[in-house]
């Protein structure tokens, strides 16, 4: 693999000096010189001249990949005004922070439910011999990769978590996000790119299936809350019926417990709200 070195350069503004002094001095001798020192002249304004194409500039954040008839010269990163060899090509190579939403990607999750998923991948050049070298077009290739490291990792996964200790897609999106991260990079770093964030940024059940899931979500939601109301409400009679002997309020046989117990749970677990009936009689009656 080509890895990024430091290309020769120097300031394009002491060259800039240095290439206009020359350039007087070669006319001066044009004008003033014999014959055989004119030639010379000619020949060094015609050098200056090809040296004026070595200077280019180089933006913050960006670098310039350097190549001499097709082989590696290095990279140059120094911001500002710079100068080179001017037989040297330059490629402009870009090391700002950037990123992409992926589409709408249509995959089955690890339990076959079909589902919709898309990222938001931030990525920036870290190797710019790499990027340039190493793969055809830097840019689609991590456009391509990110959603293939997407959609594999949504296969692994099931969307939602039907037991506690699983990690799913939509419960545990800062787990899902670093584990995107990691793959994404792993598959861009032959490419010189480092991704520094990975995001889902669009995640449901496709449209087929998505009333479907969205009844059993609720179901389940029921479930649990029936679960958490149930245990609140025994809770509740147990501290009561303690509470009864405790104060020595009323004494209960084991029967009349029971229906106590039957009653209380009644009015805590109903869904509406109960009608009391009086006993005007003996609690027995």
């Amino acid at each position: 693999m080509i890895k990024e070195k430091k290309a020769s350069s120097t300031s394009g503004y002491s060259m800039i000096v240095v290439l206009l002094v020359l350039q007087v001095a070669s006319v001066w001798a044009i004008v003033t010189m014999p014959a055989f020192w004119n030639l010379v002249a000619v020949v060094v304004t015609i050098i200056v001249l090809i040296c004026w194409f070595g200077l280019y500039m180089v933006h913050p954040n960006q670098g310039k990949v350097m190549q001499l008839f097709g082989k590696y010269a290095g990279t140059d990163r120094s911001a500002g005004l710079r100068w080179a060899n001017p037989l040297y090509s330059k490629t402009k190579v870009s090391l700002r922070v950037r990123n992409f939403e992926s589409g709408k990607l249509k995959v089955n999750d690890k339990n076959g439910n079909p589902i919709e998923i898309a990222a938001v991948v931030v990525w920036r050049v870290v190797d710019t011999a790499e990027a340039v070298f190493e793969v055809d077009d830097y840019e689609e290739f991590v456009t391509i990769q990110s959603e293939a490291a997407i959609r594999n990792l949504a296969t692994r996964y099931p969307y939602d978590n039907h037991e506690a200790e699983e990690i799913c897609l939509r419960g545990n999106a800062k787990d899902i996000a670093e584990l995107a991260r990691k793959e994404i990079r792993a598959r861009l770093d032959k490419a010189g790119v480092d991704v520094i964030e990975a995001r889902i940024s669009h995640l449901a059940y496709a449209p087929e299936i998505a009333q479907a899931m969205l009844q059993r979500q609720q179901a389940g939601a029921i479930v649990a809350a029936r679960h958490k109301i149930v245990e609140g409400a025994v809770g509740m009679v147990e501290l009561a019926l303690e509470k009864l002997k405790q104060q020595n309020v009323v004494e209960l046989d084991e029967e009349r417990k029971a229906a106590m117990v039957s009653n209380l749970m009644v009015v805590l677990c109903g869904d509406q709200n109960t009608q009391p009936v009086v006993n005007a009689g003996t609690l027995y009656n």
